[in-house]
């Protein structure tokens, strides 16, 4: 059975979706997130995904308050990303109620940090996140593209302990077009342990049909479900 993850991306405190990481195709869905977080889980929704797009172009947490809201207001488990750069940025996410944080830039870009706090606080707790274009770990709100191919940055990071992984092919993120199913079925065939957790693309129920019938073991989506092309009673055939 996949595990349902739907996202919240947020800036300026507001629930909204990209196309590509182009923060000039910023669309709101709902001034209020905790809203969309509430009816999430009324819906039977038990995990959330919390993005902080201003943090992830800042460079360190901005949002914090929002996810505190939503932490304090509904009992989903959340794991948080954006702009989680220092000790300090990471405090903040597990003391306004993150379960999880997801390292990406800071993995590229800090590995000694990330790994430390890997030791620190267990592969259960810190996601390691690969934003890809083209095979390239993308950072930065992936605005920048690094120099990191996708598998020996993976090889490296399972080598180091890491068990869960969220990738999010960025060509296909918010485009509705399908998610990049060979990429994923290829990232399990190098490490067939991981928790991988798809990211981008999803645009309607069988699309993530077809994730689990690969035999990923989670899955993200938001612009899907806020578009109505998933609907609710679709996502109940995944819960049962």
């Amino acid at each position: 059975m996949i595990e349902l993850i739907p996202a919240i991306d947020i800036i300026d405190g507001k629930c909204v979706r990209l196309s590509q990481g182009d923060y000039n195709s910023k669309k709101v869905y709902n001034e209020n997130p905790v809203e969309v977080a509430k009816e999430l889980e009324a819906h039977g929704i038990r995990r959330l995904h919390v993005v902080d797009l201003d943090g992830a172009v800042s460079h360190h947490v901005v949002n914090y308050r929002t996810l505190e809201q939503i932490a304090s207001r509904t009992s989903l488990v959340i794991d948080f990303g954006g702009g989680v750069k220092s000790d300090e940025d990471l405090v903040i996410a597990f003391e306004s109620g993150a379960q999880m944080i997801t390292g990406g830039s800071i993995a590229v870009q800090n590995p000694e940090r990330f790994c430390h706090w890997l030791q620190t606080y267990g592969s259960e707790r810190i996601i390691l996140g690969a934003d890809v274009k083209d095979h390239k770990i993308a950072v930065n709100g992936w605005k920048d593209e690094s120099a990191c191919e996708l598998f020996p940055f993976l090889e490296d990071y399972v080598g180091k302990g890491v068990r869960k992984v969220i990738c999010t092919d960025i060509n296909c993120d918010g485009m509705l077009q399908g998610p990049s199913i060979s990429l994923y079925k290829e990232m399990l065939e190098a490490h067939s342990d991981l928790y991988l957790i798809a990211s981008g693309g999803v645009s309607c129920a069988e699309d993530i049909r077809q994730l689990e019938a690969t035999g990923i073991p989670a899955v993200i989506f938001g612009k899907a479900l806020y578009e109505g092309r998933i609907t609710f009673k679709e996502l109940e055939a995944f819960m049962i």
